[in-house]
């Protein structure tokens, strides 16, 4: 599982038929202290989640675990929206 904040949407005319139906989110990851990485991914949201957002994604296998991502061809997901964060160091 990563964190990340949404920072974008994808819109493709031309998809799988599998796709139709699902947004596809531009995710940038983040560190525990929320500075922004250099890194990115783009994940399927299947929580409602808008740009600005910080995200909990998934990849590979356990992406297609969601109710509408099942035996679809994703390899990301947005899986819940972070509401407050508690960091020990």
């Amino acid at each position: 599982m990563n964190l990340g904040k949404v920072t974008g949407t994808v819109w493709a005319t031309k998809k799988d038929p599998k796709l139709i139906g699902l947004k596809l989110l531009i995710v940038q990851n983040i560190t525990l202290d929320g500075k922004l990485k250099d890194s990115y991914v783009v994940a399927v949201d299947s929580v409602g989640a808008g740009i600005g957002e910080i995200v909990l994604t998934c990849g590979g296998s356990s992406a297609r675990q969601t109710e509408i991502t099942k035996d679809k061809p994703i390899d990301a997901v947005v899986m819940a929206i972070v509401d407050k964060m508690d960091v020990v160091e």
